[in-house]
């Protein structure tokens, strides 16, 4: 497996790049989250790759040139990346992955870049929102991302009156939820705002695959998973759209890094589960999602 790394002086974006040794004609662009993520994204690239498919993990922020918060992340720098690999590797056949808040930025990417065949969205949201300081609780008054400069239109989410990180409680859902959870929830029930800032899946012109647990607890993703098959269906669209719902999938699904070469980061599964009460309690199903969510994203990207 070869390695390159980006910065965004020199290249237009951060990244890390994971090649399989006899190159290859598809590649993925992976879009996690920040630079020092407790799941880097290059974890997520090599297991591309070890499917005989080019791996691109681009960072949203926390590297010099970028945003040092989810906050005005700029969609133009994935246009240098998608030319990279267009250009520099000659793959034609180029899909994006974007899992959690990385779903906003990979529908932008597509939408905005076009030639994207695939679209995968694991536990995404349907909807842009209010970018954030490195603290994760002050609030902005700008968008999480831009495009040539200006906001990307958004909706906000009131952080001011629940406790982020605390389980409760909630009409809505069967199991407990973070109070995160509960004000992005409130955030969708203002419709005309949702309605503006809404994510065009339909116009990226690629193949869909959603991905979400049905006990998120961070944020409502079946919610969102159900409302962009519905918008989608209701405009006509004609790509194939597969949604793989997960009785008792948490916030933490879709594809895991390589777990012999990290057994390091398995390790620290147990403490994943006291973020995520529902994959804690429900650890053995969430690891068979894990090998499901993988053989779905593989699958997809190859067809």
């Amino acid at each position: 497996m070869k390695h390159e790394d980006f910065n965004f002086r020199t290249h237009g974006f951060t990244g890390h790049l994971a090649e399989p040794d006899g190159g290859s004609s598809r590649a993925v662009i992976v879009i996690m989250g920040g630079e020092q993520s407790l799941l880097p994204g290059i974890k997520f690239a090599e297991r591309f790759a070890d499917y005989g498919i080019t791996g691109l993990a681009v960072s949203l922020f926390g590297a010099e040139g970028l945003p040092d918060a989810p906050n005005q992340i700029p969609v133009d720098m994935f246009l240098p990346a998608a030319a990279y690999l267009r250009d520099a590797k000659h793959i034609d056949h180029i899909s994006v992955y974007g899992q959690s808040m990385g779903s906003i930025f990979a529908v932008l990417a597509a939408q905005y870049i076009g030639g994207m065949e695939n679209l995968i969205l694991v536990s995404p949201t349907h909807i842009p929102f209010e970018g954030t300081l490195k603290d994760k609780k002050t609030m902005t008054g700008h968008s999480v991302a831009t495009w040539h400069g200006a906001d990307v239109p958004f909706v906000r989410a009131d952080f001011s009156s629940v406790r982020a990180g605390k389980y409760q409680k909630h009409p809505a859902v069967s199991h407990k939820v973070t109070g995160m959870w509960t004000a992005y929830y409130n955030a969708y029930q203002d419709k005309a705002a949702v309605q503006k800032a809404r994510l065009y899946v339909e116009r990226t012109g690629a193949r869909v695959l959603l991905i979400a647990g049905q006990m998120d607890e961070a944020w409502y993703a079946e919610y969102s998973v159900k409302t962009i098959e519905q918008q989608l269906k209701a405009c006509g669209y004609q790509k194939d759209v597969k949604v793989v719902l997960f009785p008792h999938g948490s916030h933490l699904t879709g594809l895991m890094p390589n777990r012999e070469r990290e057994k390091k980061l398995y390790r620290m599964i147990p403490l994943i589960g006291l973020m995520y009460q529902s994959f804690g309690k429900y650890r053995k199903d969430n690891l068979a999602y894990f090998a499901q969510a993988e053989k779905e994203i593989i699958d997809w990207v190859n067809t």
